[in-house]
């Protein structure tokens, strides 16, 4: 899959933020205040397909330096995220670079949906079923993703708010919406 494909599939706005002058990777804002979350449309060409996944991004106190701390709320059948939603992706722990960006960290965890790395797992278990049986590991792929992801072109649209909480931010079905909420 292009770049360009994977980006239109992963585009992120973060109107909230925006609001407060702020543009997409909210740097001039104190991020130890932030929590983000985002939605992820699952990959045409994956067993994700069809699929809306819900992440939820925790910026340290030192970030862009540190990176991101990213989960997936969604349950899902992967290699590289296991069961608490934890993500196994280099960019996220030392490969990390203050020039990556929150749109960028996105994107790769879209590619990592289409292209899991079997040689590097969270999960060893749905590894070595990707490395000795493809068929199986996306059939249950397939399956977790009509079991535990919500479906549909429409995807509800939350109202933003600034203040509040995740029930009331925003997600739709083509757009990565990031917002603030407070920490609880």
């Amino acid at each position: 899959m292009s770049d360009a494909t994977l980006a239109s599939r992963c585009t992120l706005g973060c109107k909230g933020a925006r609001a407060l002058g702020c543009d997409d990777d909210c740097p001039s804002l104190d991020m130890a205040t932030w929590r983000c979350s985002a939605t992820i449309m699952g990959p045409a060409d994956s067993p994700f397909a069809g699929g809306v996944f819900f992440v939820v991004i925790h910026f340290p106190h030192d970030y862009p330096f540190k990176p991101p701390k990213v989960s997936f709320s969604t349950k899902v059948y992967h290699p590289n995220i296991n069961s608490q939603g934890s993500i196994c992706l280099d960019i996220l722990k030392d490969q990390w670079s203050p020039a990556l960006t929150v749109s960028k960290v996105l994107l790769s965890i879209c590619s990592l949906l289409t292209d899991p790395n079997p040689d590097d797992p969270l999960v060893p278990e749905i590894a070595h079923t990707i490395k000795t049986d493809r068929a199986r590991y996306e059939n249950t792929a397939k399956e977790w993703t009509r079991k535990w992801v919500c479906h549909g072109v429409m995807v509800r649209q939350h109202q933003l708010e600034l203040t509040g909480s995740a029930s009331n931010a925003a997600a739709d079905s083509s757009v990565l919406e990031l917002w603030r909420l407070k920490e609880a």
